[in-house]
């Protein structure tokens, strides 16, 4: 069984963060990806690199996995999985991307597609879903603070 759980933004687990991954949209959709040695469909994302921070890693997987290049990106929030007795951090981001290019050449990527929802045929369709949901989820509460005159 997969568990996810997902904590504030600024939370430092004691193990090394691992992913980052970004939830995004472009025009008013969202945008996602497939691997060229896979079928499946997935939040654009990878692993943080060493020496880089989440935040690099986020933006550098952006630009490679989706061919984004003027966008504005933000953590929502820090998240485990566990799996087999194996937990896993990473830092979930949105971005809304203003410009978009090809994906680079040197990217895993073989095309991206642009929707208004989750796909169903997912890599990880035990985490991926709980991923885009704590997005929309974040969206629907910074939409219901702005409507009410507060900062958000």
């Amino acid at each position: 069984m997969t568990e996810v759980n997902f904590y504030d933004p600024s939370f430092i687990p004691d193990s090394k963060l691992t992913y980052s991954v970004i939830s995004a949209k472009f025009e008013g959709k969202w945008i996602f990806v497939r691997h060229q040695n896979r079928s499946t469909w997935e939040i654009a994302g990878g692993h943080i690199e060493k020496g880089e921070t989440s935040f690099e890693a986020a933006a550098r997987e952006l630009i490679e996995e989706t061919g984004a290049v003027k966008f504005k990106l933000r953590c929502i929030a820090t998240y485990s999985v566990t799996m087999d007795g194996e937990t896993g951090w990473g830092r979930l981001y949105i971005a809304k991307v203003f410009e978009i290019g090809p994906i680079p050449d040197i990217s895993e990527i073989a095309e991206i597609v642009f929707s208004d929802h989750l796909p169903e045929n997912l890599t990880h369709p035990d985490i991926q879903p709980l991923l885009f949901n704590k997005t929309v989820e974040f969206l629907k509460i910074k939409k219901s603070i702005n409507r009410k005159g507060r900062i958000g």
